[in-house]
Order: C-alpha cells, then sequence, then structure tokens
C-alpha cells in the first residue's frame, strides 16, 4: 500500500482482545491468564500477612477482571482454553494456607466464589438482559430473533434457537446464550433495573448449575459403574 509491503499477519489485538484468522480464541485466553499469573505471583512475594480478606479483595479488584475483560467477545468452548482459565482461581485459591489442601470445589465454597465458566454465563445473562431492556448500544434485533409462540412456557423474552451448521456459531454469544436465557423465570427476566436483575438471576442461576453438575455427576457414576 502506497509503495509499502503489508506484513501477514494470523493474530490481531483489537480493543483489548486478542483474535486469530480462524476467530479462535486460544491466544486471548493464554495473553490473559498470563497477565493473571504475574500479578498473582506479586501479590504472593509481596504480601507476607495472607489474610484472606484482603487477598480476595486483591484478587477480585487486581487480577479476575484479566480474565473477564469482554467476556461476551470472546467466552472460550475448547476445554483446555476453560482449564487454562480456570487455572488461574485455583491458583489463588490455594494461596489461603488454610485451605492450601482442600478440594477446589470446596475451596470456592468456603470462599462464596463461583467457577469462572459460571461466572461467564452469568456476564452473558446480564448482556442478554442489558440488550432486551434497552440498556445497550445493540438492539434486540442484532442479535436475536424473539419467540413469538404463545404455547411456550417461561417469561415473554424468550429467544429463539437457530440452527447452526458450525461450530464458531454454535459457541458465538447470540448463540451459546440462548438456552441459559429462556430457563430463567419471569421475576429475572422482568426485573426493573439491573441490579434487581442480579439478585434474582443469581438464585435462578445457581439453580441451573447445580442442576447441571448433578445431571453431570449422574452420568459420571453410570460411566463408572459399567
Amino acid at each position: 500500500m502506497n509503495g509499502s509491503r503489508l506484513d501477514k499477519v494470523t493474530e490481531e489485538k483489537d480493543l483489548g482482545v486478542w483474535f486469530s484468522n480462524d476467530l479462535k480464541v486460544s491466544q486471548q485466553c493464554v495473553q490473559a491468564c498470563s497477565k493473571a499469573n504475574r500479578l498473582l505471583g506479586v501479590l504472593n512475594r509481596t504480601i507476607k500477612c495472607k489474610d484472606e480478606n484482603n487477598l480476595i479483595c486483591f484478587y477480585k479488584s487486581l487480577v479476575r477482571p484479566h480474565l473477564e475483560f469482554c467476556t461476551a467477545a470472546w467466552s472460550p468452548h475448547y476445554t483446555k482454553d476453560k482449564q487454562l482459565i480456570e487455572k488461574v482461581q485455583r491458583r489463588f485459591t490455594r494461596m489461603i494456607p488454610r485451605l492450601k489442601n482442600v478440594a477446589y470445589e470446596d475451596r470456592l465454597k468456603d470462599l462464596k466464589l463461583w467457577s469462572l465458566e459460571d461466572r461467564r454465563i452469568r456476564a452473558d445473562l446480564i448482556e442478554v438482559f442489558k440488550i432486551t431492556h434497552g440498556l445497550s448500544s445493540s438492539t434486540v434485533d442484532t442479535f436475536f430473533v424473539l419467540d413469538t409462540d404463545s404455547r411456550t412456557r417461561g417469561h415473554p423474552w424468550k429467544l429463539k434457537k437457530r440452527r447452526s451448521n458450525t461450530d464458531l456459531r454454535y459457541h458465538f454469544f447470540s448463540e451459546r446464550v440462548i438456552n441459559w436465557w429462556n430457563k430463567l423465570d419471569s421475576a429475572t427476566v422482568c426485573a426493573t433495573s439491573v441490579n434487581h436483575h442480579h439478585h434474582h438471576h443469581q438464585v435462578s442461576l445457581i439453580k441451573q448449575v447445580d442442576n447441571r453438575n448433578s445431571v453431570y455427576n449422574a452420568k459420571t457414576v453410570k460411566l463408572m459403574q459399567r
């Protein structure tokens, strides 16, 4: 261009998020985890008094935002990427001396933390709430199609699930969030504000996650019994 040779690149950073030419987000996961791990190392080296309340505050304000920045655009769906991100929080919870040898799920319950995967689902649902209630610059028509079938049960903001021909499309924001959104109750979806929505949505999502984990555990037991 203008006598200059343009370099060919396979990855590019745009508005703080890394994307590759195949639209996979593995590089973004690596970069986010790298920043978060560096900050965890700084906290571990500089804070001598491992008071868990202070550590949790530092983690939530300095470390976790790197793992959750704009996740609606790059939420991973490959297991290796999910595990890579979750590993950062696993490392943090082991920094609490009394929980070092406790199972990860029990550490989360003790510290009243959600897994990062569940928090990404929560972030997606909050984004849909903002879009459907006119609190976002994006309109409903940009991403979704409302299900106007009066025979469907549940809240009045149900979304249509469209056919996805590719794995990339299936895990795109406007597709992956629909099943979770349609399972929410009316009180959560029709909340009068985002904060009100947060309260109802947290209870509703916990129930959905618990049901998902129960089904997963039941399948695991059956497989182990074979």
